[in-house]
């Protein structure tokens, strides 16, 4: 890349994070066929925490932890519960009962529910831009469902996905709460929040589906998933957040939409229909509408 631009280069690097993050739901749907959803996410977080640990013996972040107070303490818990705990494991319970396609586009409307959030937490309406999105992206899931054929064990996999939706909308107006107060490094907040969240999570999945045995299949997934597309993906990340605008990498999130239904299609055997397909795509620009229009009006304010 060295013919690239810094900007163009980010770009790429980006767009190679959305390309590994989207390949996690590969390996979760092979690994949940012997890995228990909970144990299996717990397992993948814990040992990702870990090989950020390293990180974190740095005199510059050891300040940064020993200068947290209490509050501080508990808002970056509560980040990691409702990000890793709850919403982290409620994707892989859901992957354990419904297609990754439905689950990836049931989980991106939580883009959407942030911006409905506004209005009742932040008293910021949205644009009609973003109603138009909103409206747009309803279309899209109605197209991606009609008619809908809901088989009885996929009922509770809905439901567990309804509270990921609800968690993953929470933590990110929390996470950017977290953020903005500008006294914490972004790897010290990382840390903290995964390290509790991850562990709080094992300890669930065991106590609730038990410790399997593993095979080295299984911990080859795991330890993919912890070490390339968790550790490396979230440093790869945040080297890409210096270059591109927090617009630029939101836009770029949004291949993941894209991304999971295709290679859900190559490697799962989930195929999609060309109704299904528009259904997507025009979910997918919902979202864009949302989050475009709601950039610029921060931007403006």
């Amino acid at each position: 890349m060295k013919h690239f631009s810094p900007h163009s280069k980010a770009v790429w690097q980006a767009l190679l994070v959305t390309f590994l993050w989207s390949t996690s739901w590969v390996f979760i749907k092979f690994g949940l066929t012997e890995i228990p959803a909970l144990t299996f996410a717990g397992l993948r977080y814990s040992l990702a925490f870990l090989c950020l640990l390293p990180f974190a013996w740095r005199s510059a972040h050891l300040a940064a932890l020993r200068r947290l107070t209490s509050r501080d303490w508990f808002r970056l818990a509560g980040l990691g519960l409702i990000f890793y705990t709850v919403t982290q494991g409620t994707q892989f319970v859901g992957l354990a009962y419904l297609p990754a396609a439905t689950v990836n586009l049931l989980l991106s409307f939580s883009a959407v529910v942030v911006s409905l959030m506004g209005i009742f937490l932040l008293a910021e309406l949205p644009t009609r831009a973003q109603w138009g999105g909103v409206g747009l992206y309803l279309l899209g899931a109605w197209i991606f469902f009609y008619p809908a054929h809901i088989l009885t064990s996929q009922l509770f996999g809905l439901l567990v996905v309804g509270v990921g939706i609800l968690s993953n909308a929470a933590a990110g107006i929390l996470g950017r709460h977290v953020n903005q107060a500008g006294h914490l490094p972004p790897l010290t907040v990382t840390l903290v929040s995964m390290g509790i969240g991850s562990i709080a999570l094992l300890i669930a999945g065991v106590t609730m589906q038990g410790f399997p045995f593993l095979s080295l299949t299984n911990w080859l997934i795991i330890g993919w998933l912890a070490v390339v597309n968790t550790a490396f993906a979230f440093t790869l990340w945040n080297l890409t957040l210096r270059t591109l605008s927090a617009l630029e990498s939101s836009l770029i999130n949004n291949a993941m939409l894209i991304q999971i239904p295709i290679l859900a299609w190559l490697f799962l055997g989930e195929a999609i229909t060309g109704r299904q397909g528009v259904g997507l795509v025009l979910a997918g620009l919902g979202i864009i509408l949302v989050q475009l229009y709601g950039r610029q009006k921060s931007s403006s304010s």
